[in-house]
This record gives C-alpha cells, sequence and structure tokens, in this order.
C-alpha cells in the first residue's frame, strides 16, 4: 500500500509558526483488551492487522499469553490484575479514543481490572468478543464467564459470539427443542446491561450460516454466509475487531454491522493455511495482487488505495488464497 510519507523535521520550514505547520491527522484509536498468542490469528495480533486494515489505529493491551498453534489452545499464562490496568491507564492518559474492544481477559481478576478501566469512560462504544473457552478446566471456565457477564456485560454496546457459545453463555438451561432465537439471545444479554447481540454461525440449510445482529425488541440487521468446507481461528476476532473500527469513527451500528461481516467474509474467503492446523482469516485481503480477468472493486470501511494496483503493472507473486 503506497502512502504519502510524512514530513520529516528537517523537511518542515523552521520558520512557519506551528500553526502554520500542518500535521497529518491521526486515525481512530481503538483501544483493545485481549491475549497474546503465537500462531497470530487471533487475539491481539489479529486485532492489530483488523483495525489496521479498517483504518484505525490500534492500542493493544496484554491480557493473558495464550499457547496454541494453529489446531488448539493447550494453556495459558494471566497477567496480573495490576499491570494490565496500567498499561491501559498510562496510554489513556496520553491518547484518545472512540471504542474499545475486549476479547479474552484471561481470569476473573483480569475482568475486573479491564472492567474498572471501561467504567471510567461510559460513553466510549464497547465491543465484547466472547471466545469459546472450553480449553479451560470447568472451574476456571465458570469463574471467568460469572465475572464477564457480572462485569464487562453491563457497559457492553455490541457483544458478538458464535451461536453454541452465546447460547451457553447466556441461556445455559434452554432446552427446547429449537435453537434459541438472536432475539431471545439479545434479551437475555439485556439484562445483564449488554444492549445488543451479533450472533454468528447460526445454522441453516443449503450450507448457508446466517448471523444477525439483535437487540431485545428482535433482529435488526445481518448476512446470510455459504459455509466454507475449511475450519478457521481468529474470525471471532476479526469480525469484532473491525466492528469495533468503524464504531470508532462514528458508524451507524446497522451500517457498521453489514460493513463489518462484508469484511470478515472476504478475509476469510481470501484465506490461508500457514501450518498444518487450521486456516487464518486474510485481513489484508484487499491488497493482494488481483487475479486475471479480477476487477477491483472498493468495499466501504476499507482503505483504497492499495487496490489501485492492476493487471497490467502487477504481476501476482503467489497463488490466489480461495478457501471454499
Amino acid at each position: 500500500m503506497s502512502k504519502t510519507p510524512s514530513p520529516t523535521a528537517s523537511a518542515v520550514d523552521p520558520t512557519l509558526p506551528p500553526e502554520g505547520q500542518e500535521e497529518a491527522q491521526a486515525p481512530a484509536c481503538v483501544m483493545s483488551f485481549n491475549a497474546s498468542e503465537a500462531s497470530g490469528a487471533s487475539g491481539l495480533a489479529c486485532d492489530v492487522a483488523t483495525i489496521a486494515a479498517m483504518g484505525a489505529h490500534c492500542l493493544p493491551v496484554v491480557t493473558a499469553i495464550v499457547m496454541r498453534d494453529t489446531a488448539e489452545a493447550f494453556e495459558h499464562h494471566t497477567l496480573d490484575a495490576d499491570t494490565i490496568a496500567e498499561q491501559a491507564r498510562l496510554i489513556l492518559e496520553d491518547v484518545p479514543i472512540t471504542a474499545w474492544k475486549v476479547g479474552f481477559l484471561g481470569s476473573p481478576e483480569g475482568v475486573s481490572a479491564v472492567a474498572e478501566v471501561l467504567s471510567d469512560y461510559p460513553d466510549v462504544p464497547l465491543v465484547a468478543y466472547l471466545p469459546n473457552v472450553s480449553w479451560l478446566d470447568e472451574e476456571q471456565q465458570q469463574s471467568y464467564l460469572d465475572a464477564f457477564r457480572e462485569l464487562v456485560l453491563p457497559q457492553t454496546h455490541v457483544l458478538v459470539g458464535n451461536h453454541k457459545t452465546l447460547t451457553d453463555f447466556l441461556l445455559p438451561d434452554w432446552d427446547a427443542d429449537r435453537p434459541a432465537s438472536p432475539r431471545e439471545l439479545a434479551v437475555a444479554a439485556g439484562q445483564h446491561g449488554a444492549a445488543h447481540v451479533l450472533v454468528t454461525g447460526i445454522g441453516l440449510a443449503n450450507q448457508f450460516v446466517d448471523n444477525v445482529l439483535a437487540n431485545p425488541q428482535g433482529p435488526i440487521t445481518g448476512e446470510k454466509f455459504e459455509r466454507f468446507e475449511v475450519n478457521f481461528i481468529g474470525a471471532g476476532d476479526t469480525l469484532s475487531a473491525s466492528l469495533a473500527a468503524l464504531l470508532s469513527v462514528g458508524a451507524e451500528i446497522h451500517s457498521a454491522v453489514g460493513e463489518a461481516l462484508s469484511f470478515l467474509d472476504q478475509a476469510l474467503d481470501a484465506g490461508f493455511r500457514p501450518g498444518m492446523g487450521n486456516a487464518v482469516p486474510d485481513r489484508f485481503f484487499w491488497a493482494l495482487p488481483p487475479e486475471e480477468g479480477d476487477e477491483i472493486e472498493a468495499m466501504p470501511g476499507v482503505p483504497v488505495e492499495a487496490p489501485s494496483l492492476s493487471v497490467e503493472d502487477t504481476t501476482p507473486t503467489r497463488p490466489p488464497r480461495r478457501m471454499h
């Protein structure tokens, strides 16, 4: 992606007063609380890449270190709650933010530390992603989810999660013959203070899955995806991070969700398998050299400088990454 470089110190006319020296406008800043993990597929690495791809700037706060490969998670190491909070507060005193993204916070103590920071900025929209934490032991899962429900949900603008994960979390006693609807999940989330839920992976017939934004009054918007033939890691973090980036620039929630879902679909379509396990979304799909005969279309919310490359002046250096 080509960008005009910022002026260096030597390029600025010292005779101009400070107000006469134009300064590049900073992008919107999104603070992400999430775990670090070495595959780069999920967690903070995903948030940094996704938010950058959406044109915003990520302020990453490490909450834990997850030991995993591209196939599965094995264990995690938590950070001290004070360390988590101090990372955030030091940068918040320096940089204004316009959205939060919350992912895996490591422990109940980590949840409490993050929730306390969030509570000092009630007007900043929070996108909270609830990953599947089934790799934790039962006691760890229960204490973590209880803390998340009590402390994070009351401050959440949009709760994002897979249909089964959200059902197990919000409606643990659900025993109906049919799956819980997005509205029913939104009602349950609303009882804890969350304004909206974005439910992903709702199974449909004919190899499709539905993704629905809902509030307690009912569904608001959504988009159906064709089911991919491969498994991905990092899809939920990608969706929630892109949504946070869009909300950080003031997008209305229904349009932001539509653009975030479109971004995720294209990132999955261009996904790649870096190892022997699952595939990874390509958050910079729009910067890939085009295939011969392809036409480049700008997508709302995604930078357009990189796709100005054309078939005539670009020779692809790697094979296409179509995963389905």
